[in-house]
């Protein structure tokens, strides 16, 4: 009997593990449409999550429900948003709640939260993505009210690395919970409990763009009463703590229908001074432990009243410190009668009555006082600001009485006394008219270094008046590295800057004895070469230079010196106006090597790209300096850097510029004009000149005549294109055209007509006993095509056209002197028969033997003897194998002239 009864209950136990094995896979799909269901009845949002796993055994008796990447996202009007995701969310419930239909409603009894994310936005119309709830039915289909929400039989939860993002755009408010870890213990099935709860975040709070807290530190520990029945949460014991600033609660928050009751007193536990460091975020008062203090600092405050949708509860902070002190131990100085008294209220429950009075702030260092008092009332609606601002500060001591960055080192004296008096609604109007800022501000040896600028910046004198109109810059005098500056002007709308984001608009006079721009440039270290390749100045981390977006302001500037990089600019003098990230410059004018130098155009930030477009106009400027120390000019004309004289130019250019405002060649274009008064050449110092000599050597390079030259580029795509002009040497014209590479590939072509006079003595006796004054100033044309690089320069000639022409020339003379010879023996032959004298018969004797001389000559120069002929039909027959000869020798003379050495005969 006993063995029947142990089988009966080992069966029965098998039979129980495996329903357990069994009921998740069976369950876990029911539950997940359970879940679903319910949350999809509830909510007009779409509610998913990726899995749910169902554990029975490590919790029995007991089940553990886990989903797992659960997202809520929004429909519209913030249809794609996401308001809430988790990457896992845990329910613990007793095993038959598995078992209910999804018309019941389901008990858990813990909830646990994994990196849960929240986000909340209010848009500009005041439209929440967190209202998603469905209005609730009265009665369902049955005619019986439904029961659409979870019941919690809850005795423990915990959230885990949750966030929190608020954004209201319609009141400027950013709030952002990071960190956030938050536990609580208590049973909630209870009409009446405590929930015990604990809670760890940083938090940072922005309002209307002013940080008030910046990942500040939180832990509140709070012991709440919970009594269902009146929706009544009473704070029992509860400690917050924001960074180190304790403060202590009581009072309670009741739930009703159409609103909230609210009755809360808090205060700081203790009255230490200490408590008041405490608030600041701990990056700026490092370690607050070993800072020695005395004096008190209290805060009190209570919140009574209704909150709904037109009120919030009354309320009054107050915030007081008399003779405090306090001093780092590492610092020699310290901060001392140290008085607070700010008072924040609200007496109407309406939110645009809330105001802030700052009846009195001060402290001293040494024998320095600063003071203060403002009032600023209707915080939340049109606010009304009321200041006072006085005292005089050695900056040097607050170094050594607050632990700032050393890297600063502040240093001078700072006197204020300024009084302002607006509301926001004419500074957002711009109706500065409304509003009233006087008082002066006094600056003097003043210094300050950063990382952001090489040198130390020091202000000898600086004195501000205030105008309820402008902000007046009387004075501005100081000097960094190299560089001093005098700078005076008008600033007009400082409050539209500081509290309504509005553009610096101002006008401004500089003056400078020397300006040096590289006294604002900062030499890039290794880790910054380490970034990006010098190839890649677009890299994603390289540093960028950007014209800020928040200047709308005008600069007349004149200096007697700038210096940028190696150049020296003297006598400068313009306008330079910013705005809309541009530098726009006009009027600009310098005077460099040894000339004037006039520039406008301007430079834009705005795009991805940096962008410029530049005017300049040089007037006899030297050519040699201005080609060998401009980067963009030597890319233009290399050849240049080796001309002696002046220049005169306009030039028009656009294009990119790299991260670091220097242009980028390969997108540059634009067109130059110049012109050129030379008076010496170097030739020899030139690969590209001496290449040219050596095969035109009947040119000498170094006597061009350059004065007067003028010509026109056109640059596109680094390819600079020259129009075809115009040099000569002596008699000799050439006409140059082609283009090259900003990388200085050549791909030019020069023609030179070289007049027979430069063929040597045979060619020039022969001219002369030919007697043809057409040949006298007869030209060849010789063809140099010049390519390869700039330092390697290839040249090469063409004398097939030099030679055609040479040889039609000297054919067609002697061949009309050979018909003329012809004419005459015929004229003879007729006189005789018709009875001429001897006399004529010997003049013709005389002639044919100077014309035989004559044609011995020309056929000496083409290369042969020639027989004289009694009949002219033999003559002709002999020009065909005289032209052959005749382009043998001028092949002869032209190839001597243009690849050989030059001949001592030949004419100068």
């Amino acid at each position: 009997m006993k063995k029947k009864i142990l089988k009966i209950i080992g069966i029965t136990l098998l039979l129980f593990i495996g329903l357990l094995i069994a009921a998740p896979f069976f369950l876990k799909g029911k539950i997940a449409d359970i879940i679903k269901s319910k949350v999809d009845h509830s909510i007009n949002a779409t509610f998913d999550f990726a899995d749910a796993d169902l554990t029975l055994f490590s919790s029995f008796p007991q089940a553990t429900l886990t989903l797992n990447e659960i997202s809520l996202i929004n429909k519209a009007p913030f249809e794609g948003d996401t308001l809430f995701a988790s990457k896992e969310v845990s329910l613990n419930m007793s095993i038959k709640e598995l078992f209910k239909d999804a018309n019941e409603p389901i008990n858990i009894n813990r909830l646990s939260v994994d990196k849960p994310r929240l986000f909340i936005k209010v848009d500009k119309d005041g439209k929440t993505n967190y209202d998603v709830a469905k209005e609730s039915q009265s009665t369902n289909n049955s005619g019986q009210k439904p029961n659409d929400n979870f019941v919690f039989s809850l005795q423990s939860y915990e959230i885990n690395g949750g966030t929190i993002k608020y954004d209201d755009l319609a009141s400027g408010i950013h709030l952002e919970v990071l960190d956030m870890d938050h536990s609580g213990k208590g049973d909630l099935s209870a009409e009446t409990s405590e929930l015990d709860t604990h809670t760890s975040a940083l938090v940072s709070f922005e309002m209307d763009s002013t940080n008030y807290l910046n990942k500040n530190q939180i832990q509140w520990d709070a012991l709440i009463g919970v009594d269902l029945n009146q929706n009544k949460y009473t704070f029992l014991k509860n400690e917050l703590l924001v960074n180190q600033l304790p403060l202590v609660f009581d009072g309670f928050i009741k739930l009703n229908e159409d609103n909230q009751e609210v009755d809360i007193n808090f205060k700081t536990p203790s009255s230490d001074f200490k408590n008041f460091l405490a608030v600041i975020p701990e990056v700026y008062t490092k370690d607050i432990k070993q800072v020695k203090t005395s004096g008190n600092f209290t805060v009190e405050g209570k919140l009574n009243g209704i909150v709904d949708e037109e009120h919030i509860p009354l309320f009054n902070i107050a915030i007081n410190s008399n003779d405090a002190s306090f001093q780092y131990p590492d610092l020699p100085k310290s901060v001392r009668d140290i008085y607070i008294d700010t008072q924040i209220s609200n007496t109407t429950g309406i939110v645009e009555d809330t105001e802030v009075d700052i009846r009195k702030l001060s402290f001293m260092i040494d024998q320095d006082k600063f003071n203060m008092s403002s009032k600023i009332t209707e915080l939340m609606g049109n606010p009304k600001v009321s200041a006072q601002v006085d005292g005089r500060i050695n900056l040097e001591n607050i170094s050594k009485a607050y632990p700032i960055d050393s890297d600063l080192n502040l240093k001078g004296i700072l006197n204020a006394d300024i009084a302002t008096a607006f509301d926001m609604a004419s500074v957002e109007k711009k109706q500065y008219k409304n509003t009233k800022t006087s008082g002066t501000l006094d600056l003097q040896g003043f210094e300050y270094k950063s990382d952001e600028i090489p040198n130390v910046v020091k202000l000898n004198q600086t004195k501000v008046l205030f105008t309820p109109k402008t902000v007046d810059l009387k004075e501005l005098k100081g000097k960094t590295g190299k560089t001093d500056f005098d700078i005076t002007g008008t600033l007009n709308n400082l409050l539209g800057f500081m509290f309504n984001d509005e553009k610096v608009e101002g006008r401004f006079i500089l003056k400078s004895d020397t300006f040096s721009l590289n006294d604002f440039m900062v030499p890039e270290t290794a880790e910054t070469n380490k970034k990006a390749p010098a190839s890649t100045p677009s890299a994603e981390n390289t540093d960028k230079i950007k014209i800020p977006s928040f200047l709308d302001c005008s600069i007349a500037a004149s200096a007697k010196t700038v210096i940028y990089d190696n150049l020296i600019l003297k006598n400068v003098s313009g306008n330079l106006q910013i705005i809309d990230e541009k530098a726009v410059l006009s009027n600009m004018t310098s005077s460099i090597f040894d000339g004037k130098l006039g520039f406008s155009g301007e430079v834009s930030t705005k795009g991805a790209t940096p962008e410029f477009a530049m005017t300049l106009g040089m007037d006899k400027l030297n050519i040699a300096e201005t080609f060998t120390s401009l980067d963009l000019l030597k890319a233009l004309a290399p050849i240049a850097g080796y001309l002696q004289g002046r220049l005169n130019s306009d030039i028009e250019i656009s294009g990119n510029l790299n991260d670091d405002f220097t242009p980028n060649l390969n997108t540059l274009s634009g067109d130059v004009l110049a012109a050129i008064t030379t008076t010496n050449i170097d030739a020899g110092d030139s690969p590209l000149l001496s290449a040219l000599n050596n095969k035109l050597n009947f040119i000498d390079m170094g006597k061009l005549q350059l004065n007067d030259l003028k010509t026109k580029l056109a640059f596109k795509d680094g390819i600079v294109q020259v129009k075809p002009f115009t040099v000569n040497y002596q008699d000799i014209a050439i006409n140059v055209s082609g283009s090259h590479t900003f990388d200085k590939k050549l791909n030019y072509q020069a023609q030179v007509n070289v007049p027979v006079k430069y063929l040597g003595k045979e060619v020039n006796n022969l001219i002369a006993k030919i007697d043809e004054k057409s040949l006298k100033t007869m030209t060849i044309p010789v063809t140099a095509s010049i390519g390869g690089q700039y330092s390697s320069p290839t040249v090469t000639t063409d004398l097939t056209s030099g030679v055609k022409k040479l040889t039609a020339e000297l054919i067609e003379v002697e061949k009309q002197k050979l018909l003329a010879k012809g004419t005459d023996k015929a004229k003879e032959l007729i006189g005789g028969i018709l009875g001429s004298n001897t006399a004529k018969k010997d003049s013709l004797k005389e002639e044919n033997s100077t014309s035989d001389d004559v044609e011995n000559v020309i056929g000496g120069l083409l290369g042969g003897n020639t027989e004289k002929q009694d009949t002219s039909a033999t003559k002709k027959d002999s020009v065909k194998p005289k032209a052959n000869q005749a382009e043998n020798a001028a092949k002869e003379i032209l190839g001597g002239l243009l690849g050989g050495k030059k001949k001592k005969d030949t004419v100068n």
